[in-house]
């Protein structure tokens, strides 16, 4: 292990100590932080286990379940006989109900939000069938850029039943992390996913090519009343993102 990552391990026992936080959050923090820092760039390779534990002055049971944590929220890949590796690309479970937020802030990136418009105003068609409101109702609308630091990820466009967000500007990140403080985090939700190619706005606003490759992802998520709270389009990068969904057997 590197210099600078052995002395951020003993920067996080003091800072944890304190807490009496378990070894293998430990060392779970490290490596976050570590991915953020960019001392572990994407498609790296993690010292083995071996020689985590021997480094660290840990079991080898403590840093296996670090590491099995971090390959389970997909921010380490694992490769029989080659190692583990971080993840060269964000990787998106279609099996959780998570945020864009959520998603980066496990894989130890920082989310933020650039809003380009933020208001509300008389439900569209679209929206009305999306939402099951009837015509005329009013709906907040969300127009942001979301990033992972200063890269751009994705163009999100959100409606929320104004009655459910009376207010827009509470929305200052996380749109999840709002409706959980109103007592109204989505609790299941339905998508639909689709190729599509940027065209030049969304291109200049994410920084790549007019035409690339994109992914587009509708959700409507859902109370546990069965009510919509979330009508969300999504368009992200192609080359940043994989989407993977869990299959079983009838």
């Amino acid at each position: 292990m590197s210099t600078p990552l052995l002395k951020l391990w003993r920067q996080l026992g003091r800072e944890k100590a304190a807490q009496r936080e378990l070894a293998w959050m430990r060392v779970r923090s490290l490596i976050e932080r570590a991915i953020a820092s960019g001392e572990l760039p994407p498609g790296s390779a993690l010292p083995s286990e071996r020689d985590l534990s021997q480094q660290l002055g840990l079991s080898r049971v403590t840093v296996r379940k670090a590491i099995a944590g971090l390959v389970a929220d997909d921010v380490l890949i694992q490769r029989q006989g080659a190692g583990t590796f971080v993840a060269g690309r964000i990787v998106k479970s279609f099996s959780r109900l998570t945020s864009f937020s959520d998603d980066l802030r496990a894989r130890g990136l920082n989310p933020r939000s650039v809003f380009l418009s933020r208001g509300s105003g008389e439900v569209t068609p679209q929206e009305a069938m999306a939402l099951s409101l009837s015509p005329g109702v009013r709906v907040a609308r969300l127009y942001r850029l979301r990033y992972a630091g200063d890269q751009p990820l994705a163009i999100e466009r959100t409606a929320v039943p104004l009655n459910l967000l009376p207010d827009p500007e509470r929305v200052v990140n996380s749109l999840y992390e709002t409706l959980d403080a109103l007592g109204l985090r989505p609790q299941r939700a339905l998508q639909r996913l689709r190729a599509v190619n940027f065209d030049a706005d969304q291109a200049r606003q994410l920084d790549v090519a007019v035409g690339a490759a994109g992914l587009l992802i509708e959700r409507r998520s859902f109370l546990d009343d069965g009510r919509v709270v979330e009508f969300t389009c999504s368009w992200y990068r192609g080359d940043m993102y994989d989407f993977v969904a869990e299959l079983t057997g009838a």
